[in-house]
């Protein structure tokens, strides 16, 4: 059974700092954080690449990255877009902000038809996380309504710049999901202790969701139902409002009409949250080239 990676990389035109941060170069190789995870998803077992982008932007990212992928393993891309709505609706003349994870990943029904993972463009996961997501996709990829995320350990996924916010997981004594809470201000204080916003205490250890999800295709049916129900319930003044991956499955849940295996993974997480975290990002790869972790260059 083929397993494909799903890249949400629509939000690609996000600038920070004069460049597009999700196509900046952090490896000593030139490589960019996409890379790494291609590599990493390669190497656990996955065999197709779906990058989801935007129309407006399929020349650069094939000349920066999709060209040199097509040549080392099946590459399909698909576009996001506002005006991507199911018949009866149109999009908001004033609408700007992209509609979100959710319909990002519905724009892949004519692509994916196997078992998949999901992860975003600009972050980077670590080997431990897509050998573990691929295992329980292979073995659970024909079973509807069995997902899976990779559970980062919270402390592994702070900044040393800024607040951050985070998908906090409860999880059961069966290592499933039970519900996430989306939390602000997330920081580790002067006393040792990681708070959100409002001063709460989390403890150590505490699982949270980076987006990183293992679903079945009938998922995709799913999104399709739900966004027209988003739509339907949607104020039309309301320009903001996105259909969101966490927020879907958290329904899920709550309705049991599915499950999610918390797959817990030590690895560090990092992305550019901040412009200042782009040094401690390359810092980071060249750190792992040294211990032999990655070649660079990597495909070589």
């Amino acid at each position: 059974m083929g397993v494909s990676l799903v890249i949400m990389a629509a939000g690609i035109g996000s600038r920070f700092g004069g460049g597009i941060k999700q196509l900046t170069p952090v490896g000593p190789g030139g490589e960019i954080i996409i890379d790494y995870s291609i590599h990493d998803a390669l190497e656990a077992g996955f065999d197709k690449i779906v990058f989801i982008i935007r129309k407006d932007l399929e020349k650069d990212f094939k000349e920066i990255i999709g060209n040199r992928i097509e040549k080392i393993c099946k590459v399909e891309y698909v576009f996001q877009e506002l005006d991507m709505l199911p018949e009866g609706f149109e999009k908001p003349a004033d609408r700007t902000k992209p509609w979100g994870t959710g319909q990002a990943v519905l724009c892949c029904r004519d692509v994916v038809k196997e078992p998949f993972a999901v992860i975003n463009a600009d972050d980077y996961y670590g080997k431990e996380a897509f050998a573990k997501v691929y295992q329980y996709l292979s073995s659970h990829g024909d079973t509807k309504g069995e997902y899976c995320m990779a559970g980062f350990i919270l402390d592994n996924t702070l900044s040393d710049n800024g607040t951050v916010t985070r998908g906090v997981c409860s999880v059961d004594d069966r290592e499933n999901l039970v519900r996430i809470d989306e939390t602000k201000g997330i920081m580790r204080n002067e006393d040792g202790i990681i708070r959100d916003e409002a001063g709460n205490s989390i403890p150590d250890g505490t699982h949270v969701s980076m987006n990183m999800w293992g679903l079945t295709p009938e998922f995709i049916d799913i999104l399709d139902q739900g966004f027209r129900s988003f739509l339907e319930g949607l104020d039309q003044d309301d320009l903001k409002s996105e259909y969101l991956l966490p927020t879907i499955i958290g329904d899920l849940l709550e309705k049991k009409a599915a499950s999610v295996k918390v797959l817990e993974t030590a690895d560090k997480w990092f992305g550019v949250t901040y412009q200042e975290d782009k040094q401690t990002v390359i810092d980071a790869f060249h750190e792992l080239v040294d211990k032999g972790v990655y070649r660079s260059p990597l495909y070589e």
